[in-house]
């Protein structure tokens, strides 16, 4: 039998344990700032054609979690990397209620303004770029603050839509979709007949040559059908599941047999799904820090590190 003294010390040094453990999930999203890198040869992409790619998703700008200073910081690093191209993956707006400001559009997008890239900076919308604007909402259409803000700051924001670009003369597409689960948040508002404003096919029209495809998505699931014409799509939205255990991201649900929570999956084309930098629903993150990704295409094989 366990004694009452041994009952209590074990029950002492699990509440510690679980005290700390709570405490270091509540102060892993604004000390630890993680830099992801992926070296992938995507078979519809030139092996000798090298592009370097800085990838931020989820910023979910608030005070204390997400402040000016922070994203300032993330823009910082990104900018040491010297890539090729920046691109931004989506929830730029806070995306919980426990904080002690809602950062304006206008400020956060002035913080991004500093991003610098040879081929620029470039922007999809998220689900939270909509589901926190109201009007938006209530109407189910028009443009969103976080756009508004984007281009504001000199930053393209598309929505199915693509544009052809070039290093040093080597043309490739950057396509960007629009956000899948944009009115989800409506139904409190109306009835809504479909949630997303994405459309796929529409999107892979614009591409008019056979340069290689890069695809944005902020939610990753159009994986499942985005065909072989694209090299690389980049998502971000779960976050890594926030929380990982061992692997495991019990918050992200399996689809289709597949758990597309984080990291390089390959399909018909590569996939690589951001842990992102902000939170959701609540400040706590354990086992997936926020990070900071960068792709570089045109690598000898897949190297993760």
């Amino acid at each position: 039998m366990i004694s009452r003294r041994h009952f209590l010390r074990g029950f002492g040094g699990l509440t510690a344990a679980t005290a700390s453990t709570a405490a270091y999930g509540l102060s892993e999203p604004v000390v630890r700032l993680a830099l992801t890198r992926y070296d992938l040869s995507p078979r519809q992409w030139p092996a000798d054609f090298p592009l370097k790619i800085a990838a931020l998703a989820d910023i979910h700008a608030c005070d204390p979690w997400m402040s000016l200073d922070r994203i300032a910081e993330i823009v910082e690093r990104t900018n040491a990397l010297n890539p090729d191209i920046v691109v931004l993956l989506g929830d730029y707006v806070a995306g919980l209620r426990h904080v002690t400001r809602f950062i304006p559009a206008s400020d956060w997008a002035a913080v991004l303004k500093g991003l610098n890239a040879p081929l620029g900076v470039h922007a999809v919308l998220g689900n939270h770029d909509y589901w926190e604007d109201k009007a938006v909402q209530r109407l189910g259409r028009g443009i969103p603050l976080a756009r508004r803000a984007l281009e504001g700051a000199g930053i393209p924001v598309y929505e199915n839509d693509a544009v052809r670009l070039a290093k040093d003369g080597r043309p490739f597409w950057l396509a960007g979709l629009g956000d899948q689960l944009a009115f989800m948040a409506a139904r409190p508002y109306r009835q809504v007949t479909r949630i997303g404003v994405d459309d796929l096919n529409a999107t892979l029209a614009k591409v008019t040559d056979d340069a290689p495809v890069i695809l944005l998505a902020h939610e990753p699931d159009v994986a499942l059908r985005v065909p072989s014409r694209v090299a690389l799509q980049l998502s971000g939205h779960t976050h890594g599941g926030q929380v990982r255990l061992l692997g495991w991201s019990p918050a992200v649900p399996v689809k289709h047999g597949m758990r597309l929570a984080y990291g390089h999956i390959k399909l018909k084309c590569d996939v690589v799904v951001s842990g992102g930098l902000g939170c959701s629903i609540m400040p706590f993150r354990l086992g997936v820090p926020p990070e900071i990704v960068q792709v570089t295409l045109g690598a000898k094989g897949p190297v993760v590190s």
